[in-house]
């Protein structure tokens, strides 16, 4: 029986990434969860535990199928940086984040068709350079923030501010496809 793989993300960052690597998901099938984070709940955990969820509830879905879930979480210190909502919130962020350093969390979470499951948390510390007013104005104005988890892409115009990064670039972007692949093939996933 040809196996198929299923991505609990609607993230197009996430579906290049793979492909990067050679996989190519059978099916594109988002969780649309409540991402809210819990009381207290630091970045880390936040990003495991929605990692987590998306792919469980894909896998109920998809009986038999191999599901690849995955969450970005940006944060700063304690605090989760989220998708800014707007450009005043997507300003408020790049202030809070310029001239200082952040983690970007990424929680990857791979369940085989017989319930086997693997888990990992990857962090990023990625440095930003301190942005001046007219940078910040500029970068707003390619409306590249939406949808951005501490309203930035890496990949785009905010090259330009993150002098440094410790950790997985492609973890960043969206998914640690180093580590989303050694899950997978750990768990049998065999690329076709």
């Amino acid at each position: 029986m040809a196996q198929r793989l299923i991505l609990a993300s609607a993230s197009p960052r996430r579906r290049e990434l793979l492909a990067l690597v050679g996989i190519t998901p059978d099916q594109i099938d988002p969780a649309e969860i409540d991402e809210t984070a819990g009381k207290g709940e630091l970045p880390g955990p936040l990003a495991r535990r929605l990692a987590e969820l998306k792919a469980d509830h894909v896998a109920a879905r998809h009986p038999g199928a191999f599901v690849l879930g995955a969450d970005t979480v940006v944060g700063v210190g304690r605090r989760i940086v989220g998708k800014p909502e707007d450009g005043d919130q997507a300003r408020r962020y790049l202030e809070l984040l310029s001239g200082r350093r952040h983690r970007v969390y990424g929680g990857i979470c791979a369940i085989a068709p017989d319930g086997r499951r693997a888990r990992r948390l990857i962090a990023t510390m990625v440095r930003f350079k301190r942005l001046a007013s007219a940078e910040i104005d500029a970068y707003l104005a390619t409306g590249e923030w939406h949808g951005k988890a501490g309203g930035y892409a890496i990949q785009g115009h905010a090259a330009a501010f993150i002098p440094a990064i410790n950790g997985s670039y492609s973890n960043v972007v969206g998914l640690d496809v180093a580590a989303a692949s050694a899950m997978l093939t750990g768990l049998g996933y065999a690329r076709a």
